[in-house]
């Protein structure tokens, strides 16, 4: 897979699964990876660029297991933000659809 589209979807997919619950880097890696193969390298410099642009703010929780954990949590505007991307997927995807089955532009 393009590695520029993989990061896109990739993108979207940290976004939504922390406008499920807060989730901390590793747990992260660990949700993406029961589908697809993905590595600490692809995940953490876009939570970093997400967190910079504010999508995310970052809070440490303390770890029974070990030293305190950052927790991701999506703000509002990372709410619009992922909004709009899965309106952008949808109409990409209905799109390559179309394509692959062969039918007609509308």
């Amino acid at each position: 897979m393009n590695t520029q589209f993989r990061k896109g979807v990739i993108e979207m997919c940290i976004l939504a699964l922390i406008e499920r619950t807060d989730m901390y880097g590793y747990e992260i890696v660990q949700s993406i990876a029961q589908y697809t193969e993905i590595n600490e390298g692809t995940v953490y410099p876009i939570l970093r660029r997400l967190t910079l642009e504010e999508y995310f703010v970052t809070y440490l929780k303390e770890s029974s297991t070990g030293p305190a954990r950052k927790y991701y949590h999506l703000t509002e505007k990372g709410g619009a933000y992922l909004g709009s991307l899965k309106v952008d997927w949808q109409e990409f995807s209905c799109m390559v659809d179309k394509i692959l089955r062969g039918e007609e532009n509308d």
